[in-house]
């Protein structure tokens, strides 16, 4: 199956309302829009997670964070060291995205992808890591599939760019660094 055959077909899922798991840059993720509640609460419940923490959007460039953001900025994207940046969040952002946070972490992914998928689906998307809370992340297809491939609608085909390095988490305006990158 052709890569562009898998992001299609998930882009379709993802449209329709499904959960699909996928590479990024460090670990595999599980993803879906975020404004499908549904979805949102399917993946949570697979992550056996509170919706308090809240959840990380990816996009492929930054007007694809329109509306899930307070503000115009350009985050820069990440490559080399994945960054998720907390940045103020839209008016609209509903509370399953923010959790018990005032912002929004946002990630314009280098993925390619993940960056496909984004834009095939033409929105950003929930990016979480594909773990249940407490265990390790999936780095690779083979664990991934078999922990996920019952949960999820569909496993996009692909290999992670750093595998098991999840993205550092920093505030925008302040710049602290709320969770560095794990070597």
């Amino acid at each position: 199956m052709s890569t562009s055959f898998a992001i299609h077909k998930a882009a379709r899922i993802i449209r329709n309302g499904g959960v699909v798991a996928y590479p990024t840059e460090g670990i595999f993720g599980l993803g879906c829009l975020p404004d499908e509640c549904g979805a949102v609460e399917r993946i949570l419940a697979i992550k056996q997670r509170s919706h308090s923490q809240g959840l990380i959007l990816i996009a492929a460039d930054t007007a694809s964070l329109k509306g899930w953001v307070g503000t115009s900025f350009d985050l820069p994207l990440s490559t080399a060291n994945p960054v998720t940046w907390i940045v103020p969040a839209g008016p609209a952002v509903p509370p399953w995205i923010k959790g018990r946070h005032q912002g929004v972490a946002v990630r314009v992914t280098a993925h390619p992808v993940a960056a496909a998928l984004c834009r095939t689906a033409g929105s950003a998307l929930v990016s979480t890591s594909a773990n249940t809370s407490g265990r390790p992340p999936a780095i690779n297809e083979y664990v991934l599939r078999r922990q996920f491939h019952a949960l999820v609608d569909y496993i996009v085909p692909g290999r992670c760019s750093l595998p098991g390095s999840p993205s550092e988490i920093r505030e925008l305006e302040s710049g602290r660094i709320l969770r560095p990158a794990r070597q």
